[in-house]
């Protein structure tokens, strides 16, 4: 990379330079939030064809929306490495580099020569952070894992939605997207531990399914508390009652109660303090059996109001409660504008996504859109050398 460029980049890991060997979404999301964060991304890309998500949809002027808000802020380098001559290529970008991410069905890289055995040889402190559905070592290893796998295999699907309408994924494709920020945190705290520690190369082996899993506290230690798996409860909180959405005059409102001083602080609202009295409602365990009971309690009084106005009471009193927002209306809010959530650059096109996290009050995010394919060849690649089309590599 010229100097010019280097000195634009800024943040906790600028001087870091990754080599993106991934795509779609999971890894590019992990690449992405550390070109937010300064880091060079070198994005390796198949011939004429780039990455399969610079296909999907919406598209702006024949570009993907898609592609650009995950890849902001990096290069884009086209290399067939099927081919000897392009590998030796990226051999040499990877003496050069800190970290490799990639997120190939496993035994992929290593039919391709791309591997972490065969890289290390290239740079002995290499970064190598491999993103699957399965992990590298499960018996489920080469079967393919799109998100909704992922979700549906973790037990994720099993406790979101109603019992009337069966399970159901959440919304957005959250066990691509968590994989990827737990490689990313993954792959910084290598990179402390080689500077910490003098550790040598080391391996990151992310699986999808073992992410979502993890994070299911809730269902989990309802599961180890009761020996009997979780099961769909709506938006109702499994073990905190009042936690759920409720009918208003206009919309749902959401009320999310999980203490006695908050409960207490709630039914003042109602203008029914004596209600913690009813021995149904005593403490939070007593009220999740009653749930039925209370929601009617509830709802006599929030359909007299409007979401906003109930909003604006509980509030006030400090009970947690919310509109339930489309994506339009959560980006457009001031707390989106004082937070950053979108990141407009001068060119007028699409507002970028960066990563949610100050350092100092700052939120570091990149200022470059996502690259055209191979806009980077000429950097990266020796003039010399020209790729050849490539099938998309399975």
């Amino acid at each position: 990379m010229n100097m010019q460029l280097q000195q634009k980049r800024q943040g906790p890991l600028s001087g870091i330079k990754v080599i993106d060997l991934s795509r779609v979404l999971a890894g590019p999301y992990c690449t992405g939030m550390m070109a937010d964060l300064g880091a060079e991304v070198i994005k390796i890309e198949v011939p004429d064809h780039g990455d399969d998500s610079r296909h999907l949809g919406p598209f702006i002027d024949g570009e993907s929306v898609y592609y650009g808000l995950i890849n902001r802020g990096k290069r884009s380098i086209e290399l067939d490495l099927k081919s000897d001559a392009d590998r030796e290529i990226l051999y040499q970008l990877v003496k050069e580099s800190d970290v490799v991410v990639e997120n190939f069905r496993p035994g992929v890289t290593a039919r391709l020569g791309i591997d972490f055995e065969s890289l290390k040889q290239h740079n002995p402190t290499l970064i190598y952070a491999s993103i699957s559905g399965f992990g590298q070592d499960s018996p489920l290893a080469n079967c393919p894992a799109y998100d909704i796998v992922a979700q549906a295999m973790s037990g994720l699907m099993s406790v979101t939605g109603f019992p009337q309408t069966g399970p159901t994924r959440s919304g957005e494709s959250i066990g691509d997207v968590c994989a990827g920020m737990f490689a990313s945190w993954a792959i910084s705290s290598a990179l402390f531990a080689r500077e910490a520690h003098q550790e040598s190369a080391q391996y990151i082996d992310v699986a999808m399914v073992d992410v979502l899993l993890s994070m299911q506290l809730t269902g989990l230690s309802n599961l180890f508390a009761n020996g009997e798996a979780p099961s769909l409860v709506g938006n109702r909180h499994p073990v905190s009652t009042p936690f759920d959405t409720y009918q208003a005059q206009d919309g749902l409102v959401v009320i999310a109660i999980a203490s006695e001083k908050l409960f207490q602080r709630f039914c003042e609202c109602m203008g029914q303090p004596t209600l913690r009295d009813d021995p149904r409602y005593k403490d939070d365990p007593t009220r999740t059996i009653y749930h039925a009971d209370l929601r009617k309690e509830i709802e006599q009084w929030t359909a007299q109001k409007t979401v906003e106005q109930v909003c604006d009471l509980l509030l006030n009193a400090g009970v947690p409660a919310s509109p339930i927002h489309n994506l339009q209306q959560a980006t457009q809010s001031e707390h989106a504008k004082v937070r950053q959530i979108l990141i407009d650059l001068n060119d007028g096109g699409t507002p970028l996504i960066s990563q949610p996290v100050f350092f100092n009050g700052r939120k570091p995010h990149v200022t470059q859109r996502a690259p055209h394919l191979g806009e980077a060849n000429q950097v990266y690649k020796p003039s010399t050398i020209t790729t050849k089309n490539a099938e998309t590599i399975q």
